[in-house]
């Protein structure tokens, strides 16, 4: 079977993401399965009774976590540098330097350690002070986490690895700045993101909560679509706000954060003495719930991948009925389809499981249906 360059390159990346998930997964189970996740919180116990400050039992647990995600971020790295260096150079997407890349990497890591060493900490504090209730205790304060940093993503998060200014088209500006007002969405101002310094993709957001609510246009969107058709797919982004697919959206990640939390306590239980911990509490059972976190997201993947295609179709429509311009929304898609390289035809099982968007070959038909009168077409 003849693969389109687009289908190839989406179909390698989910190879790496895949297998490199894999060969994390089984690393976690051998930690467990080899009393070498005990051996390892000793040992970290015996670092932190050493130190001042009568802060053990802390320590300990962010002394194994940061070895638990420094060994996993070493697996993996072979296969994010594949995946997101080396594939997109391949496919002249990327434009960073590998140095760049891997300070990306660094950053990304170090963050990533930092809510790793608070979010185990929050766990096994709730395991060893509430054992019966920490999971639904855990869940409800990873909740709150989520939305804290849904409302500082763009003042704190993303200027570590993008840069952002204020748009420099006044005209563009005023009009996207209309739009929402159209849709009854105050936004602190328009910003240009710089991409190009990371990739030739495109892309635009509405990104944060209240008043660091903000939008985003990258300069690569910027440099080559009209303002037809950035106006477009930014009512496509407001539309987010207008149906409150933000809250719906974390409702449902807060529904799956807590069933998965109840999931890891019943399999914790079950497995704590096979494992060799001293309970329920034992910093040793970290590579036990991760493996729980990781199968159960996965589990959940086509559900919430279902509900955001549901999402993502109903903005369109917005998108749509607010601008009246179909011919602006179909050459953007177009034009994203080629410069982002996405797959027009994916298969239904990679569809099913990987998409959280519909395939642009269906949202070009379910345009011109929407053109003909056909509203009902998804």
């Amino acid at each position: 079977m003849n693969e389109d360059k687009a289908t190839r390159y989406h179909r390698l990346r989910r190879r790496a993401d895949l297998l490199g998930t894999a060969i994390a997964g089984v690393v976690l189970w051998g930690l467990v399965a080899s009393g070498t996740a005990v051996r390892l919180r000793e040992s970290a116990a015996a670092v932190a009774s050493a130190l001042p400050g009568g802060l053990d039992d802390w320590v300990t647990v962010a002394l194994l976590t940061a070895v638990v995600i420094l060994t996993l971020q070493a697996i993996e790295f072979p296969f994010a540098f594949y995946q997101g260096h080396l594939l997109e150079h391949q496919y002249g997407l990327s434009t960073q330097s590998a140095g760049h890349w891997l300070a990306d990497q660094g950053k990304g890591v170090l963050l990533g350690l930092a809510l790793a060493v608070v979010g185990s900490s929050v766990v096994f504090l709730a395991l060893r002070q509430w054992p019966s209730q920490w999971w639904w205790l855990s869940a409800g304060i990873f909740v709150a986490g989520m939305v804290v940093m849904a409302r500082l993503a763009p003042v704190v998060l993303l200027p570590l690895f993008y840069k952002f200014k204020p748009l420099e088209r006044p005209a563009l500006a005023e009009r996207l700045l209309a739009l929402a007002a159209k849709a009854q969405t105050d936004v602190v101002g328009v910003f240009e993101w710089v991409l190009s310094g990371h990739t030739r993709k495109a892309n635009a957001a509405l990104a944060g909560m209240g008043q660091t609510r903000r939008i985003l246009v990258s300069d690569t969107l910027l440099a080559d679509y009209s303002e037809d058709e950035i106006e477009v797919i930014l009512a496509h982004e407001l539309a987010h706000h207008v149906h409150f697919d933000l809250w719906r959206g974390m409702a449902v990640q807060a529904l799956v954060l807590f069933a998965g939390f109840f999931v890891a306590d019943l399999v914790l239980r079950s497995v704590a003495d096979a494992a060799g911990l001293r309970g329920l509490s034992d910093p040793a059972a970290l590579p036990v719930l991760l493996l729980v976190a990781g199968a159960w997201s996965f589990l959940m993947l086509p559900l919430l991948n279902a509900l955001s295609r549901g999402q993502e179709r109903a903005a369109d429509r917005y998108a749509l009925a607010t601008t009246r311009n179909v011919d602006a929304f179909v050459t953007a898609m177009k034009r994203l389809s080629q410069q982002n390289m996405a797959e027009e035809y994916p298969s239904p099982l990679v569809r099913w499981l990987f998409y959280s968007h519909p395939p642009i070959r269906e949202r070009i038909e379910a345009a011109r249906a929407f053109a003909r009168g056909d509203q009902n077409v998804a």
